[in-house]
């Protein structure tokens, strides 16, 4: 499933929704004409998910629904790259879901939006990853389930780097020299997608940085995030950088079509490149930045939330639970049958043959070591903010110092609002 977390958004769509969702203060009234389906047994709850790229996913979720006896669940399957604006839009209308998926964001919290789901975790909540669980808790309350995890690599072709005579890059030098040496006058050396923000995070972390401090300060704005960027923007200009590919990075077809040697993606892209490609792949993380940096791989994802203001909260809270916690089954299909994530179970993610052996196994492996997960506090306007970096930086030339100053300000901006 290309399931990429805050990722190829249209970012002023997603941002006038959440502005309009935040003002409005969460409110999503359900009035008598739902769209629910009535008759059968227990409540009609309506669950949002966005449409996976992944054949058959779709029919799964569905399928997992009609197998639930305590409610008519019905799925709405939101097609193009909206789902975010198209969500917020309708949980501010009488026709909001019960249920959604979607990413750990505090400002749902703080409008009440979301349910706190501690009661229904807190029986399991040891057999999660403990960084999914700190992911979704606000002062000490979780408020969504985590579904899948989603690590991000760099994809590349080994045989292409034999070809060339290079070793795996470890450290971002290494990366630029690498991609140098991979371009030919029909391939690309490197596709970090099409505006570049699919690395922001990945940039931030190998430098050493990270998004915000334990106590939700600023910690984005050092010497080598700055440095990263100039780097960025030497490989920008090199014309070896694949820039505007049919599709974005989060879909592998760049690397299996050819267009490039190495191309940032997630996990859920590797059946398609196996299919594809065969043996002939490989992952690494993202690589170190500056002599402070360790690489470091993106975990995104997607979890599954309660609508607070719904009439079914109960009702979408037993839901969740039955689906998301108690099914196992239905857990690891979910996670391993339409592409390859790791379930955020632990016991699930021991278990999972198919993630034991090869390039899965070895995706596992740097998850574990390697990986990191996004700050519950580090919202939609402090990623857009950080992504105007990358736009004057390394697309345009701006002063990095200069531009990472501006996004403080921004992003202190939006703290103050959040915390006081």
């Amino acid at each position: 499933m290309s399931a990429s977390s805050n990722m190829n958004w249209d970012r002023r769509n997603v941002l006038r929704a959440a502005m309009g969702l935040a003002a409005a203060g969460g409110l999503a009234a359900c009035g008598s004409n739902t769209g629910r389906s009535s008759g059968g047994s227990g409540d009609g709850l309506v669950q949002y998910f966005h449409a996976y790229g992944e054949a058959g996913v779709e029919q799964a979720v569905k399928r997992y629904a009609k197998a639930y006896k305590n409610a008519n669940v019905t799925t709405q399957w939101i097609t193009g790259n909206n789902y975010e604006q198209k969500l917020f839009a309708a949980l501010l209308t009488k026709n909001a879901p019960d249920v959604f998926e979607f990413h750990p964001q505090i400002q749902m919290v703080k409008s009440g939006q979301v349910a706190d789901l501690t009661d229904i975790l807190g029986p399991v909540k040891d057999d999660f990853n403990p960084a999914d669980i700190k992911s979704h808790t606000v002062d000490g309350k979780i408020y969504g389930v985590r579904m899948i995890d989603d690590p991000q690599f760099l994809f590349y072709r080994p045989s292409l780097f034999e070809k060339a005579k290079i070793e795996v890059p470890t450290t971002l030098e290494e990366l630029i020299e690498a991609a140098d040496k991979l371009t030919t006058s029909k391939v690309k050396g490197l596709f970090l997608g099409n505006d570049l923000t699919s690395v922001d995070r990945p940039l931030i972390w190998s430098a050493g940085a990270d998004t915000l401090t334990a106590d939700n300060k600023p910690a984005f704005n050092t010497d080598a995030v700055a440095e990263g960027l100039k780097q960025l923007r030497g490989l920008f200009t090199s014309g070896n950088l694949l820039l505007d590919a049919p599709a974005d990075s989060w879909d592998p077809s760049a690397l299996i079509q050819g267009l490039t040697a190495m191309q940032w993606c997630g996990m859920w892209a590797m059946p398609a490149m196996q299919k594809a490609l065969g043996d002939d792949i490989g992952i690494f993380p993202f690589p170190k930045v500056g002599s402070a940096g360790k690489q470091s791989v993106y975990n995104g994802g997607w979890s599954m939330f309660v609508n607070a203001k719904s009439k079914n909260v109960d009702a979408a809270k037993e839901y969740v639970k039955w689906l998301w916690l108690d099914q196992k089954e239905y857990q690891e299909d979910f996670a391993t049958s339409y592409g390859f994530h790791i379930p955020p179970r632990t016991s699930l993610a021991e278990s999972a043959t198919k993630l034991k052996s090869g390039l899965p196994a070895e995706g596992v492996k740097l998850f574990n070591e390697f990986g990191h997960f996004d700050n519950i506090g580090w919202t939609q306007a402090m990623i857009a903010a950080f992504w105007d970096v990358i736009a004057n930086t390394v697309r345009k030339n701006g002063d990095p110092k200069a531009a990472l100053d501006a996004c403080e300000k921004k992003v202190n901006a939006e703290l103050k609002k959040l915390f006081g």
